[in-house]
């Protein structure tokens, strides 16, 4: 799942980053996000129907955090260092990971994983607005048009595939808010945290999400009860194994050579997944109108990506913010 994205890429602030070209190797790690994250949801919507969300998303988290935290203790990785990156980095445990799956988790019970799936698609958009106010750097004219372009089938998306009984408007609410915090998360992480071990920092950020979510567990549903089956359990390593530790190592590789808003546009990709998985294995109703509104953002990201690697980076300010750089 696309929830902690954009993270410690190295950057000079107040300066767009050379990008490097894409190679084959890039566009299969981008194309494997793509295929986990799109899977992620259906299997978050398995764990949730016999375990409650807020102990569902604290295992996954908790266990995630145990295999990244041995990694950096066997390759002897450096540990964060000073105030600044051990400050950050609490917040981002909370603000990346505790309440936005707390709330996906949650949401997950009354929406379908497709549904879910569209609706935390806005991130990109909302990562592009938020860059230049956060980073003063400026976001090509022609990425943001194309999100805009996105966000449009989006919403006509929402309109059509959400229903409109009050615990599904709020489980969608729930889901908006929690793309919002990420995109939040995402950008403030890459400025804060960009000389950061990105395994030291990710799993320490996962074990901080992850006691905050324990906390929600014992204070919320202590007393509701957990039903396994080799379904759920299955679901579950997925979601540890995949989902969350093999899934940001390729996600980090990504970021060295892919502006932060520019992966998030697996954010647009991921529900076409998602709504393919639903339908072969959720068994979930694919309607002609969502398939036509994927193709479109598809080929709004197809805009997003050409944008970057052909250099329209330069000279064109659309969305920039000048001043003092920090």
């Amino acid at each position: 799942m696309p929830i902690a994205e954009c993270y410690y890429v190295s950057s000079m602030h107040g300066r767009n980053p050379t990008i490097s070209p894409l190679g084959r190797a890039h566009w299969l790690g981008y194309l494997s996000l793509c295929l986990i994250w799109g899977s992620t949801w259906l299997a978050i919507r398995v764990v949730v129907r016999g375990v409650p969300p807020f102990r569902a998303a604290a295992i996954r988290f908790f266990a995630a955090a145990a295999l990244l935290l041995v990694t950096v203790l066997f390759r002897k990785n450096k540990w964060p260092r000073g105030d600044r990156q051990w400050n950050a980095i609490l917040v981002l445990g909370f603000t990346m990971f505790a309440v936005p799956y707390a709330l996906v988790f949650w949401a997950e019970q009354y929406v379908t994983s497709s549904m879910t799936a569209v609706l935390f698609s806005a991130n990109p958009l909302a990562v592009a607005l938020l860059t230049p106010f956060m980073m003063q750097r400026k976001v090509p004219r022609q990425a943001v048009f194309a999100m805009l372009m996105a966000f449009g089938g989006l919403l006509y998306l929402c309109y059509s595939g959400l229903r409109t009984d009050g615990r599904a408007v709020l489980a969608g609410l729930a889901i908006l808010l929690s793309m919002s915090m990420s995109a939040w998360s995402a950008v403030f992480a890459k400025k804060r945290l960009y000389d950061v071990d990105t395994v030291a920092a990710t799993g320490l950020q996962m074990l901080i999400g992850s006691c905050g979510l324990l906390w929600a567990t014992w204070a919320l549903e202590a007393h509701q009860p957990a039903i396994w089956s080799r379904q759920i359990i299955g679901a579950l390593i997925f979601l540890v194994l995949f989902g969350s530790a093999a899934a940001f190592a390729v996600y980090y590789w990504l970021l060295k050579s892919m502006q932060p808003y520019q992966l998030s546009t697996i954010n647009l990709v991921v529900p076409i997944i998602a709504v393919l998985v639903g339908a072969l294995v959720g068994h979930e109703l694919v309607p002609v109108k969502m398939i036509a509104a994927m193709v479109v953002v598809l080929a709004s990201v197809g805009v997003v990506l050409w944008a970057e690697s052909e250099g329209h980076y330069e000279g064109e300010e659309f969305l920039s913010i000048r001043g003092r750089q920090e």
